[in-house]
């Protein structure tokens, strides 16, 4: 059987606890048919409340939910056709692989045949055909996440809801799970919501990313987008490791960025985009990325700095310096050599971004100045 794919639309979705407490607000959110969208940010921002919402283990406080056009709000969850994987396996101990990927179908009354068939073919597609005789206390975490999976994809349901399923495995099984979920992914070509407080997760796994902080979207785009097109200081800040420096500025009358006793020349964009947006003699918030500073190179924004300290992480080093009382990070290859008393670095003036002095809003040109 050909596995279904579904279109899901959240609209103007809140959720509100106890009548005080708004955890969601005014969410609007429209997947695509077969795509993997994952919704990411710090805990307590909302993430699996939405997630639990689609599957309909919470209600909502306003707002509706559609799956291929049709109103689920009052659907119940075992009808919506989703199916969920959690973080802790939720696998049932006294019993086989083979009958925890069956009893969800077992439960529904299908026949012995059907049954059969379909956990056979999971067992195929996800290697675990020779661990179905065992229960879950003779797996692995990795491979006791692969039998929730099975679980889930016996009912080939329109929607993969996955709640932070890799929380729980160590750093190598993270990433080889990882590259089975999506793989997974690309056979099935169904409709993948995953949801993750881990950021190489979201950039590594999602077609798109949905960040979220405190119940309000922040930004949805492809991984490229949120990393390097940052629509505030928040996504700059969560998204990248390290994260992105962010630094106060100041831009002089003769539209230079001046931070401190340091003072940057702006290329032609952010030159643009400073006389756009009326910037001269005002404050703004400089967004770079720490391998975005080049240094030891002369040009025309170098500045000497002196290194508070060094990490080196096998290729790379991380130099930790000062820049008018911000702490602010670089990154270069471990082959560069770093000086004491007789280091500089710029900022590739290709890659500054400029926010407004809030953190709100990245500063960008109208589509005619691109």
């Amino acid at each position: 059987m050909e596995f279904k794919m579904a279109g899901l639309i959240l609209k103007n979705i809140n959720k509100t606890y106890d009548q005080k407490l708004q955890v969601i607000k005014n969410l609007n959110l429209d997947v695509y048919d077969g795509e993997f969208l994952v919704l990411v940010g710090p805990s307590g921002c909302g993430k699996s409340t939405v997630l639990r919402m689609i599957a309909g283990l919470e209600d909502i406080t306003g707002g509706e939910i559609f799956i291929d056009d049709k109103k689920i709000n009052n659907v119940h969850p075992k009808d919506r056709d989703i199916a969920m994987v959690f973080q802790n396996y939720a696998l049932y101990p006294h019993m086989t692989v083979y009958e925890n990927m069956a009893f969800g179908l077992k439960m529904r009354k299908f026949k012995k045949d059907f049954i059969d068939a379909r956990v056979k073919k999971a067992a195929e597609t996800l290697d675990l055909t020779e661990l179905l005789a065992r229960k879950p206390k003779q797996l692995s975490g990795g491979q006791r996440q692969r039998v929730a999976l099975g679980r889930a994809i016996v009912r080939e349901p329109k929607v993969f809801l996955m709640d932070e399923p890799l929380s729980n495995l160590d750093a190598k099984l993270r990433a080889q799970t990882r590259f089975e979920i999506k793989k997974l992914h690309k056979s099935l070509k169904t409709t993948f919501i995953y949801v993750t407080h881990d950021q190489v997760e979201a950039m590594t796994m999602g077609d798109r990313i949905v960040i979220l902080d405190k119940g309000v979207i922040q930004q949805i785009g492809t991984p490229e987008e949120v990393y390097f097109s940052p629509e505030n200081v928040f996504v700059g800040g969560f998204i990248g490791s390290p994260a992105m420096n962010f630094l106060e500025a100041e831009i002089t009358e003769d539209k230079k960025i001046k931070i401190g006793s340091i003072f940057l020349e702006p290329e032609e964009k952010n030159a643009k985009l400073i006389e756009q947006n009326s910037l001269a003699g005002k404050k703004a918030i400089l967004g770079i990325r720490p391998e975005h500073f080049l240094i030891n190179q002369n040009n025309v924004n170098a500045f000497k700095i002196i290194p508070d300290f060094i990490e080196t992480l096998g290729s790379e080093k991380l130099i930790h310096f000062t820049v008018n009382d911000k702490k602010v990070i670089a990154k270069t290859s471990v082959e560069t050599e770093i000086m004491p008393d007789n280091t500089t670095v710029s900022a590739d003036a290709s890659k500054i971004l400029l926010f407004d002095i809030n953190g709100k809003k990245r500063f960008i040109l109208s589509p005619s100045q691109n």
